[in-house]
């Protein structure tokens, strides 16, 4: 099993100043990395972020959870992220997904293809970019096509930067473990919306279906891959009976079934380390990602486990 870590999910800060001195308590806390998505709405632009945040740390990882494949040309990225990976030394984490967020379609205009197409061309585009990163060439294929593409600079970490893939379906599953460092197990995201579909895969039994996807498709290479969970919510209180009650009332869950909830840390510091370590066990999950206003109340959970 993979030692614990942990990331922390950043949208923005009001200055450069509020920006750094956030990153670098994250840092001095003991988490593993700093994390940003990839929308169109009140939120820094994620590779411009964490080449301050790189800049202003030492150890830190710096990463995106996740940026959506279409908005960018896999030449243009990889020459980002290899320059990127190259001045942080080695420190980014590259999470890439085919998008899901309807709203960002709509604001930019770019079309929302079915899933089945943008699971594709993202498959396509990790193709595209690891040979660049191998330093480059022709690729000819369905969505892509390059004509004697240079691959550089090379990145810092070979044979490519880390990374990070997750989802909740075979498919995209299919490429995070035939591809991917980090694989994300995630709830399944229907209709660009966290809506009744993505809450009923909030299940433990869907877990189990996600990481059985990945054990198919990974093969050999099953054992060196990381496995990540983004929380959406993390409660480090002494009640916990009473907060899973609720919680479960939330979700519409029996209360024994909220408890093994993934998405969801609910306890006392001890008690949420004892279930990260009964996650471990079943699902491989040994990264997980928390927002900004758990920082302070997780940190004794990260001060406890972090590398174990």
């Amino acid at each position: 099993m993979h030692p614990f870590r942990f990331g922390v999910q950043l949208s923005r800060a009001e200055t450069g100043a509020a920006w750094r001195s956030l990153v670098g308590k994250i840092e001095d806390l003991g988490y593993s990395s700093v994390l940003l998505p990839d929308h169109f709405g009140d939120q820094l632009a994620p590779m411009v972020a964490l080449t301050a945040a790189a800049e202003c740390t030492t150890t830190l990882r710096v990463g995106t959870l996740v940026l959506d494949n279409d908005y960018r040309h896999p030449l243009v990225l990889a020459k980002e992220a290899a320059t990127l990976d190259l001045l942080s030394e080695g420190r980014l984490e590259l999470g890439v997904g085919a998008g899901w967020m309807t709203s960002d379609y709509e604001q930019s205009g770019i079309a929302l293809d079915p899933p089945s197409i943008r699971v594709d061309r993202l498959a396509e585009a990790v193709t595209v970019m690891k040979t660049l990163w191998a330093g480059g060439g022709d690729f000819a294929g369905e969505h892509y096509r390059l004509r004697g593409a240079e691959g550089a600079p090379a990145p810092c970490r070979r044979p490519h930067p880390t990374l990070v893939i997750g989802g909740g379906s075979p498919k995209v599953l299919g490429v995070a473990a035939r591809e991917a460092d980090v694989v994300g197990l995630n709830p399944r995201l229907r209709e660009g919306t966290v809506g009744p579909g993505a809450l009923a895969s909030i299940v433990p039994d869907h877990y189990d279906r996600c990481r059985d996807w990945v054990r198919q498709a990974a093969g050999e290479r099953f054992d060196a891959i990381e496995f990540q969970s983004l929380t959406f919510m993390v409660r480090v209180v002494p009640d916990r009976a009473r907060v899973l009650e609720e919680t479960a009332g939330l979700f519409n869950l029996d209360p024994a079934v909220a408890a093994d909830v993934p998405v969801a840390l609910i306890g006392s510091a001890e008690e949420i380390a004892e279930d990260l370590s009964a996650r471990r066990k079943r699902w491989g999950m040994n990264y997980w990602v928390v927002h900004e206003h758990d920082i302070d109340a997780f940190a004794p959970v990260v001060a406890s486990v972090a590398g174990t």
